[in-house]
């Protein structure tokens, strides 16, 4: 099957990869740990396990996004803020 027209390359197969690794880790991590326990962080609003998932993915695509608007080129940079964002998000929000 050739895919070649949606621009599949290891870097978008990789990318989609590590999405369905979180989305398994945090099945597992459910499955170990059921409830998530919620909780009020400095965003003002009670979040869980998955909430905090989603805004690190939505605020790493953004950072990354803004990355190549800005900089452009090598994303390791960006890949690296986003995983301190990401890291932040799930301790402070």
């Amino acid at each position: 099957m050739d895919l070649s027209w949606m621009g599949w390359t290891a870097f978008t197969a990789t990318f989609f990869a590590v999405i369905a690794c979180f989305l398994v880790i945090m099945i597992v991590w459910e499955k170990l740990r059921p409830g998530g326990a919620p909780k009020v962080g400095i965003l003002g609003f009670e979040t869980t396990r998955g909430d905090r998932l989603f805004i690190s993915l939505l605020g790493s695509a953004f950072i990354h996004i803004g990355w190549l608007f800005f900089i452009g080129g090598i994303l390791w940079w960006a890949l690296a803020i986003s995983v301190v964002y990401g890291l932040a998000v799930f301790k402070w929000a």
